[in-house]
């Protein structure tokens, strides 16, 4: 397990906000967690993986970081199913499907995201969510460091929630996705039309964290936002994108202040006009 004293958290948050925390563990395995969680304080701790859905608050954390990057990221295929630990991403997954044929996750090939992460949030877009393709998932249950398996539909996964979001005493550390064979032509293709579709729409020059706000039902918050002539509109370095409203993007060494004040006004001036509150989808550290 590498640790570290005093690192920066800015290649390790999408928005490339510059923070620093006391102390960083990179956990490489299993018995990597279970040591740390036996010597941690499980209610005091942090736990990122690529950093591509949080927002950065502090310019500097006393908490440990626990950082799901670059270590503990190994996949393989065993028949139709992939397993992967939580810090490989989905791009790397996407990959492997792709190099053995097996298709039903070409909709996580440009969502930047670790397995952990897509798993916490039931990541998806318009072609699918995890739940389409989630098989279980191996976790460390913090309240007595063992390590137990829980199946898909054991997991209340609903738009942009899962069983982990509710119960912070589990950490994800391995899932398995059941897939279907395809023709290596066809599962090419289409990642490469969503990647295109959505390099289109979304502002991938400037670093962020993609989507902001959930969808209210029956709404959609871009067109909300357009509506109230806020395309554009800039705290300190932080800036609704010009390219998709309902994103933030860090046009300018953004701190996490600026771009939570500038989802304080986006909020504040959605329920004046239209009645909604809405919800943050990012992870607020």
């Amino acid at each position: 397990m590498k640790v570290y004293q005093n690192f920066s958290l800015q290649e390790f948050n999408a928005y490339k906000i510059k923070s620093f925390c006391r102390i960083a563990y990179f956990p490489e395995n299993e018995e990597d967690f279970i040591k740390l969680f036996s010597l941690l304080d499980i209610n005091n701790f942090i736990i990122i993986g690529n950093g591509n859905n949080l927002i950065l608050s502090k310019e500097y954390y006393t908490t440990p970081f626990i950082i799901l990057n670059g270590t503990f990221n190994k996949v393989e295929v065993d028949n139709n199913y992939l397993i992967a630990e939580a810090s490989a991403t989905t791009l790397d997954i996407c990959k492997i499907a792709l190099l053995n044929n097996l298709s039903g996750i070409e909709f996580l090939y440009d969502i930047p995201s670790s397995v952990g992460g897509a798993v916490f949030m039931n990541a998806g877009t318009k072609e699918g969510v995890i739940e389409d393709v989630l098989y279980k998932v191996r976790y460390l249950d913090l309240i007595d460091l063992s390590i137990k398996e829980i199946y898909k539909d054991e997991l209340n996964l609903s738009y942009r929630n899962s069983f982990f979001q509710e119960d912070k005493n589990k950490i994800i550390l391995k899932a398995w996705f059941k897939l279907i064979p395809g023709d290596n032509y066809n599962i090419e293709n289409l990642m490469d039309s969503i990647k295109k579709r959505r390099w289109s729409k979304q502002p991938r020059e400037f670093p962020n964290c993609g989507s902001v706000f959930k969808r209210p039902p029956g709404k959609y918050v871009g067109p909300m936002i357009d509506e109230l002539k806020l395309r554009g509109y800039t705290v300190g370095g932080a800036q609704i994108s010009n390219k998709h409203s309902g994103f933030i993007v860090n046009i300018n060494n953004a701190t996490g202040e600026n771009i939570l004040n500038l989802i304080d006004i986006v909020k504040l001036k959605v329920l004046e006009k239209f009645n909604l509150n809405l919800e943050v989808e990012q992870r607020i550290i």
